[in-house]
């Protein structure tokens, strides 16, 4: 991708940073990472599944190794549910600080979250509604406890769950059912992989995004 500014800014409450093609188009692309990585990770997801649109890769406040992650954690599937809250509150902050800075409007954007950080756009999502119309999730599970009875209506997702993933899974259905219940327009799909991303989870995403909003 030419012309890439990759600086890592700092100056928001979460530090980011973009990437515009040089003949790119208007569509941007939310990068969240997973737990103990940075905001770099999915890059390469995020130039194939759209090389012409705007990515901006966010990184994770809270400190996981030699990495990052978005809110703390009790066991691998029980999480902090005032982290939870009051990070993601925060992160609904910084998106709109950064749309304004940035121009566009989080409402059209991508919002690509794998593991950890597609637990975060769930709970943005629920507790944050209209913040994110477009997410797609990938490993990801029901993270909150005593989620808000949201109206999810006008929001598409698309749930890519691992068939040989022991720990999240199992719980992949539950988050489909619990977005679905909202009035979300759920896509759910279990492709030939572990917890790691890969190959069937590049061409899903692809198609999905092909297809009419609602479709």
């Amino acid at each position: 991708m030419p012309n890439e500014n990759n600086r890592l800014r700092g100056d928001l409450d979460f530090a980011y940073r973009v990437f515009r093609p040089e003949d790119g188009n208007d569509a941007v692309v939310m990068l969240l990472h997973g737990s103990g990585v940075d905001e770099t990770t999915l890059l390469p997801l995020g130039r194939a599944i759209a090389p012409a649109a705007t990515l901006i890769a966010v990184r994770g406040r809270v400190p996981q190794e030699t990495g990052w992650r978005w809110f703390e954690r009790i066991t691998p599937t029980r999480f902090d549910q005032a982290s939870i809250r009051s990070e993601t509150a925060l992160f609904a902050l910084f998106v709109e600080s950064l749309a304004r800075r940035e121009g566009f409007r989080p409402e059209q954007a991508l919002f690509l979250g794998y593991s950890n950080g597609a637990n975060l756009v769930s709970s943005l999502m629920l507790l944050h509604p209209g913040l994110v119309r477009r997410a797609a999730l990938l490993r990801a599970m029901p993270v909150l406890d005593d989620g808000p009875a949201t109206d999810l209506t006008g929001t598409d997702v698309l749930i890519l769950a691992g068939e040989n993933d022991v720990t999240y899974g199992p719980c992949a259905p539950a988050l489909a059912a619990l977005l679905r219940g909202r009035g979300a327009q759920v896509e759910a799909h279990t492709v030939p992989l572990g917890h790691e991303f890969g190959a069937p989870d590049e061409a899903l995403v692809r198609r999905w995004l092909a297809q009419p909003a609602g479709a």
